[in-house]
């Protein structure tokens, strides 16, 4: 387990330090650090499961792209909602790679089979794991800013040509080729675009609002409902530290939640994997 001043001074995110000290940096660095050996073998272990299935389909470009901006997006709003707090950790990307799975199942719904049961299983898994955040020390904004930002950038980047188009491109010279298809379906491109908007406005606003000092927390009196919510097992009065997904956690309870990652990320492969083109 590593001390929160040494994460701090190796780049973990304080509000502070990026509004008063001007450490924008700090929100992508805090992506890299994690709190302690369980806390990274179970932020590592998800992204083998997910991101190398991913990246196998769609390459390391784009979904580094993405993982980035979704670490990016989750540390922001955890910035603005967190203020008094300490984070590190890279939940926030993963759970970037998972909102990128729902909206790529979506933006290419036409070319998938099973796609109802995927659907189904892929939602029930994201409701599963965001509900962790509802544990104390657990910074479940970075996970709902990840999501946020990897949902929609899914629809920017992780758009699939039809088939019909695909077949056309690679057909033998002086084959009959028929009416032209199109690259991709007029629902594809307007999500694109609504997507694309979204993300511009969405940090625009964001890193404006995080640099003049802006905390959501006292305009929102029940927001931090959706990091924590206490019950007679355990109190959200806690110190100051957070992880996305954090391994202040006693053992026990995060080889529960690590075993409880390893079982959902497989629920997601083998709920996707049948799903060919």
């Amino acid at each position: 387990h590593i001390q929160f001043p040494r994460l701090l001074k190796m780049g973990a995110l304080e509000t502070s330090k990026v509004t008063k000290d001007h450490e924008g940096w700090r929100l992508i660095t805090c992506i890299w650090l994690h709190a302690g050996v369980i806390h990274i073998l179970a932020n590592m272990l998800s992204l083998v499961l997910i991101g190398i299935r991913l990246e196998k389909e769609f390459g390391f470009m784009r979904i580094g792209t993405l993982y980035v901006i979704s670490g990016v997006g989750g540390s922001l709003l955890s910035s603005l909602f967190m203020v008094s707090n300490i984070s590190v950790g890279a939940s926030g990307a993963l759970f970037g790679l998972l909102g990128s799975m729902l909206s790529e199942l979506i933006t290419n719904w036409t070319i998938y089979e099973n796609k109802i049961a995927a659907l189904m299983t892929l939602v029930m898994i994201i409701v599963i794991n965001l509900a962790v955040g509802i544990l104390p020390h657990v910074d479940n904004f970075a996970h709902l800013g990840g999501f946020t930002s990897g949902f929609f950038l899914g629809f920017v980047l992780l758009m699939r040509p039809q088939f019909g188009y695909i077949n056309q491109k690679n057909s033998p010279l002086g084959y009959p080729m028929g009416v032209t298809k199109r690259k991709f379906k007029i629902y594809q491109i307007i999500l694109f675009v609504i997507a694309l908007v979204i993300l511009i406005s969405g940090f625009t606003v964001g890193l404006v609002l995080l640099f003049q000092g802006f905390n959501a927390s006292e305009h929102c009196s029940w927001c931090h409902y959706l990091s924590c919510v206490p019950t007679s097992k355990w109190s959200c009065k806690a110190p100051s530290n957070y992880c996305m997904f954090c391994s202040a956690f006693p053992v026990s309870v995060m080889r529960t939640f690590l075993g409880r990652s390893f079982t959902f990320n497989m629920m997601v492969m083998f709920s996707l994997q049948p799903l060919s083109a």
